[in-house]
């Protein structure tokens, strides 16, 4: 029986394969022997250049192999340095090709985000600083949206890191760069992010057309009261007047009395009932709201506006006793009519004569301004002061710096601008400069409020309009006086209504309330006293009461 033994491929093995295994089992060993005796040549170079450093330097053994150990480490940083800032340029190279290809400067690349740029955005924002040299905006992160004939709305997210305001402080120059002026951009900031801009570019300069005035409805129906329309044609103002005044600057002709006359306007629907007290410098400039004023003057003699300033002060001050009195008898505080105090040319009021006489009349003036605008609003009443000359002296200071709404026109200069918006104006967020404002557009105006700039334009209503609502708002007057009970006012308002009367003298109301003093001085004291309101000057200079004022004052709370 003959045998015979079967391998697999796997288990046989030629004559060819085991020469190649011994042959590699050769070249290992000599691979081995090689690499030995490399490391002893390297070995005896090290010891022998430690050896010449030790005796060059006199250094020991230790310091010595520490020392090049050290120098050796700093080279191959160095190298891996080199090496690493060659790979990263190389690598740049396609990616600038592909920016430059949109108009991009090479630097406005970044390397932290990748995907397509928005080349006009960029441009603009990385010359002007706004952003980063090596920064961009992707165009992922903006939206464009057209404005059917106002101009192109941006939205977009800057850099991280970057926030809204690195924008705003930049206007100007990134005005330039997109080829307009600085009145055609409008920025909004995003209530959600820091990250989001809202830039709007006008086609044409603002208010080159002009806007309707707003409706009734429009009015009632805004947030606040509406001072003008903005760039885009959308109702812009403050969100009230409580425990808010307003200063109000501009040089001659630009539009101030017409834009207060649509202030009174507004807030004669928006408001409800207040009482309204007007000084008219100018004579006739307010003139169309006299039947609804608590007091109403027309005068520029100083004193005048003194003893307005002085009456308000007294009402604020029994005010502010009601309100304490509601604290010390823990009771919640009582609510009070508003009042707004609205004086046009109000520098004429604190013009200082020569005499020292005059000089203190003045400097009480502006204390007593001081004390109504500042301390009179947690009373409710509030003030609106004109001026058509915004210089360093045409209102005190100590006046100025209490007013939280600052509303400027067209002015010749940055520092004028500066006397009427504050002296940090232009330190605040995106600021406009008023002097750049068009003189040929009557009612252009800036207004800073809340810590925010807005370029606006101020209403100009027809008189019929006008005049519909001070006679609506007298009809609702007199609906409302015929609810309240009777009183020695009420009385004295119900005579001058049947004779028709606007204005009746002291002389002729004493007798008719039961005031029989002879002596002029006494008659006036106690006939003020019965009616609660201060007499005042009629046209031909006579002392006697106003049927407006007597009117509002039967309404009001105090």
């Amino acid at each position: 029986m003959s045998y015979t033994r079967q391998f697999s491929s796997q288990e046989t093995k030629t004559g060819w394969d085991v020469g190649k295994e011994n042959h590699h089992h050769d070249n290992n060993s000599q691979d081995t022997y090689a690499q030995l005796a490399g490391a002893i040549g390297v070995l005896v170079i090290v010891t022998g250049g430690l050896a010449a450093i030790r005796d060059k330097l006199g250094l020991s053994w230790p310091a010595t192999v520490l020392l090049t150990v050290g120098v050796l480490v700093g080279l191959g940083y160095l190298a891996w340095r080199v090496k690493t800032e060659v790979v990263r340029r190389w690598a740049r190279k396609p990616a600038e090709s592909a920016v430059l290809a949109q108009g991009i400067p090479p630097d406005a690349t970044s390397g932290d985000e990748a995907g397509p740029v928005h080349s006009e955005l960029t441009a603009a924002l990385a010359r002007t600083g706004a952003i980063g040299k090596d920064e961009v905006v992707l165009l992922s992160d903006v939206r464009t949206n057209e404005l059917s004939g106002i101009g192109t709305q941006y939205t977009f997210l800057v850099p991280r890191g970057r926030v809204h305001e690195d924008v705003a402080k930049q206007l100007g120059p990134i005005a330039s760069m997109l080829g307009v002026t600085r009145l055609h951009l409008k920025l909004e900031k995003s209530r959600y992010t820091e990250r989001e801009v809202s830039l709007l570019k006008l086609h044409e300069p603002p208010f080159t057309r002009p806007f309707t005035a707003p409706t009734r409805q429009e009015i009632e129906t805004f947030p606040g009261i509406p001072l003008g329309y903005d760039v885009t044609g959308r109702l812009a103002g403050v969100p009230t007047f409580d425990k808010a005044s307003l200063l109000v600057a501009g040089m001659t002709q630009m539009g101030k009395t017409t834009l207060i006359n649509g202030l009174i306007t507004c807030l004669l629907i928006a408001y409800g009932e207040f009482d309204l007290y007007l000084l008219d410098g100018k004579f006739c400039g307010l003139t169309r709201f006299e039947p609804i004023a608590t007091r109403y003057e027309s005068s520029d003699d100083p004193a005048v506006f003194w003893s307005m300033v002085q009456e308000l002060n007294k009402r604020a001050d029994s005010r502010y006793e009601k309100i304490k009195e509601a604290i010390r008898n823990r009771q919640p505080a009582p609510t009070f009519k508003p009042v707004i105090f609205i004086v046009d040319e109000a520098a004429d009021f604190f013009a200082s004569g020569a005499t020292n006489e005059e000089k203190d009349q003045a400097r009480q003036i502006a204390e007593d301004t001081r004390s109504l605008v500042s301390k009179s609003l947690e009373s409710g009443i509030s003030s609106v002061l004109m001026t058509q000359r915004p210089s360093t002296n045409a209102i005190p200071v100590v006046v100025r710096d209490q007013f939280l709404y600052r509303l400027c026109l067209y002015v010749a200069s940055s520092g004028t601008a500066k006397v009427a918006l504050g002296d940090t104006y232009f330190e605040t967020v995106a600021p406009i400069n008023p002097a750049l404002l068009d003189p040929k557009i009557k009612g252009q105006a800036v207004l800073f409020a809340n810590g925010a700039s807005t370029l606006i334009r101020g209403f100009n209503f027809p008189d019929e309009f006008i005049w519909g609502v001070v006679d609506g708002a007298k009809a609702q007057r007199e609906v409302t006086l015929e609810k309240t009970p009777e009183s020695p006012l009420k009385q004295a308002i119900e005579l001058m209504q049947s004779k028709e009367l606007d204005f009746i003298t002291s002389a002729d109301l004493a007798p008719f309330l039961g005031v029989m003093e002879d002596d002029p001085t006494d008659r006036g004291k106690k006939l003020s006293k019965l009616l609660g309101v201060p007499a005042s000057k009629g046209a031909k200079g006579a002392r006697g009461y106003h049927l407006a004022a007597l009117t509002a004052a039967a309404m009001s709370d105090s």
